[in-house]
């Protein structure tokens, strides 16, 4: 049996491409220096030859060949795939992809447009080749590297077939953005955001509410909601603020220099950001496990006032009703406000609160624990 074993793949994906084809095109972060970012820590940046990419894509093609015949022989059926991975893990990339509807593909590391032009051109083109019938190809970007590319390159890379840019904006603030050692101020993400919407691209940006913590949080809105206002990206993900134990904020939390804000706290920052939006047509989405309110979605303008409301219904709350929401919310008992009235997860939550109280464990400190099993 050929071994499919030399396919690199990196650590990390943007949830909403999980059904993506991962090729990697660059080991790790140019940057790799953002406080609040466990990943590629003690690990060296380097770029993958066009070479040692195509062989990839050559042995991905392979892998996804092999793959529909054995799923055409034996029927539609899933577990026969899972089988297969479970044998032989280099497989799970091809997998996934065909299960996802052979649509998309996503271009690792962190920043792919650090690359030669030239080169993701080619890598682009090779991989429609290889591969017919790719509908989507994206990878992660910094707004830093965007503002320093050129518009006809960028133009460029779209007409190849690179159609959307994962951008982890994070903040406006430049307070904020200094602080965590973002690398790039808020012009040079206006600048980046703006050349990428010129070029084509379908640009998603993340921000990540309680980044600013207690003492910046008021900036953090109101200068990331300008910075979203100069840009009008496609799409804005939320991504609540946790902190690993292995990225240097938890070092700066530990020593007093941070105070995160607690769940409650987050959500007023966020109803600040939403406020604040104007003019976009973006589309807001919570698509994430540490975000509270997973129901805070919607399109600019139309579900501005939804979106509001959302917030302000968890934030008229009684206190205790609160702190019962957000436990049940991070222990999984809750998905949705609405899921508060259901009884017997209601009991459920009561039960475990008052358990907490009793042996004097602080809730925001437990409720931290519990989100670390989703970093």
């Amino acid at each position: 049996m050929k071994d499919y074993s030399v396919i690199e793949q990196g650590p990390i994906r943007p949830p909403s491409e999980a059904g993506s084809l991962l090729l990697r095109v660059s080991r790790n972060c140019p940057w790799n220096r953002c406080l609040f970012c466990p990943v590629y820590k003690e690990k060296k940046f380097s770029r993958r030859t066009v070479e040692e990419v195509k062989n990839d894509i050559d042995e991905l093609a392979a892998s996804i060949a092999r793959l529909r015949n054995i799923v055409k022989d034996k029927g539609e059926d899933r577990s026969t795939l899972r089988d297969i991975v479970q044998r032989n893990p280099s497989l799970m990339t091809a997998a996934s992809w065909i299960y996802g509807g052979e649509h998309s593909v996503f271009l690792q590391d962190a920043d792919s447009l650090v690359l030669k032009t030239g080169d993701l051109v080619e890598i682009i083109d090779y991989l429609h080749q290889k591969i017919p019938g790719i509908g989507r190809v994206t990878t992660y970007t910094r707004s830093r590297t965007l503002s320093r590319k050129e518009i006809g390159e960028l133009k460029q890379l779209r007409q190849a077939g690179l159609t959307r840019l994962h951008v982890g904006l994070e903040s406006g603030s430049d307070e904020v953005l200094e602080f965590v050692k973002k690398g790039v101020s808020s012009d040079q993400q206006i600048e980046g955001g703006q050349k990428a919407k010129e070029a084509g691209f379908i640009l998603s940006h993340y921000v990540m509410p309680g980044l600013g913590g207690k003492e910046l949080w008021k900036e953090h809105a109101l200068e990331t909601a300008k910075v979203i206002n100069a840009v009008n990206p496609d799409y804005i993900r939320l991504r609540t603020l946790g902190i690993h134990p292995a990225a240097p904020l938890a070092g700066e939390y530990h020593q007093g220099n941070f105070v995160p804000l607690n769940d409650e706290e987050v959500v007023v920052e966020e109803k600040l950001l939403i406020e604040n939006i104007e003019g976009v047509t973006s589309t807001l989405y919570s698509d994430h496990v540490l975000n509270l309110l997973e129901e805070l979605q919607g399109v600019f303008p139309r579900d501005k006032e939804y979106m509001l409301g959302v917030a302000g219904e968890f934030l008229a709350l009684p206190p205790e009703e609160q702190e019962m929401f957000c436990l049940g919310r991070r222990t999984g008992i809750y998905r949705f406000l609405e899921d508060r009235f259901e009884p017997s997860g209601r009991e459920r939550v009561k039960k475990l609160l008052q358990e907490l109280k009793q042996e004097g464990k602080d809730v925001n400190e437990f409720i931290r624990e519990l989100m670390l099993r989703f970093l």
